[in-house]
């Protein structure tokens, strides 16, 4: 599998550097954005980790109304970036509609689909035309082999710099659960794959009117998930989880990242070290 082109910062896939997508679930100020970018960047350096900033400007699917969404499209942008520019690292985050995209690929370097949206048609059509790498999440609610379909739409537009996320499956009321078989079912797409390990352990609308989570299952499903051969993960971090303003309950404290990184790396070195 060739190596995915990551804003021309560096590739992604088979026989490139272990992937990290890590950020706050979304954009509460500039501040603490440019802190988390910091503070992971300063230890995928030091790991020899690829480092992609995630952020998202606008949350648009949350559980209630009143749920915090984010500073929007501009300002959101804006921040992300600055955050670009003064880190040189890449950035991503969320578009979760056609209007958005020619905007969001004037900054951003990948464009990320959410799990809701990887059957919308038009989104895909249109996010692939920006020549932009692509991120899909794979849906809840669908099984792995069907990622082939949005897979199909966004190279048959013409663009073939596609990731695929595994986020985990509905599993009865407000659980997921990550069939390991996904990984490399969604990897024979010819994709490299990303294993979202805090989305994972998510409890959708399980605190009511917002998502719980466990996360005390972090560690444990990811190392399996590098274990099963993974290109690359995704994380919400953040200083203060129990604060944060969005999926605080399934992020993971950020000053805890780099002991766990440690870990998967390990495991990561074996799978390398084996092929």
């Amino acid at each position: 599998m060739a190596g995915v082109e990551i804003g021309g910062f560096f590739k992604a896939g088979s026989g490139n550097p272990l992937l990290l997508m890590a950020g706050p679930c979304v954009i509460e100020s500039e501040e603490i954005a440019g802190q988390i970018a910091t503070t992971v960047k300063e230890i995928t350096t030091r790991l020899g980790i690829s480092f992609i900033f995630k952020a998202s400007f606008d949350k648009a699917n949350r559980t209630s109304l009143d749920s915090y969404r984010g500073p929007g499209l501009e300002e959101g942008l804006e921040i992300l970036g600055r955050i670009r520019q003064d880190l040189n690292v890449p950035v991503i985050s969320d578009v979760h509609e056609v209007a958005q995209i020619d905007k969001a690929a004037e900054v951003l370097d990948v464009l990320q689909i959410p799990a809701f949206l990887c059957r919308q048609t038009d989104l895909l059509v249109a996010a692939a035309g920006t020549g932009k790498t692509i991120s899909v999440k794979k849906g809840q609610f669908l099984a792995p082999w069907d990622m082939e379909h949005a897979v199909g739409k966004i190279k048959g537009s013409g663009n073939d710099k596609v990731l695929l996320t595994e986020r985990g499956a509905s599993f009865g009321y407000n659980n997921l659960v990550v069939d390991m078989r996904s990984f490399p079912i969604m990897r024979s797409l010819g994709c490299p794959v990303i294993y979202d390990a805090t989305h994972s352990i998510q409890l959708p609308g399980g605190a009511g009117g917002s998502s719980g989570g466990q996360r005390q299952f972090i560690e444990p499903l990811t190392k399996a998930a590098v274990a099963a051969g993974v290109d690359g993960l995704f994380m919400e971090v953040h200083p203060d989880p129990d604060r944060a303003l969005c999926d605080g309950p399934n992020s993971l404290p950020l000053d805890e990242l780099e002991t766990l990184l440690k870990k998967i790396l390990a495991i990561h070195n074996c799978n390398s070290s084996a092929g």
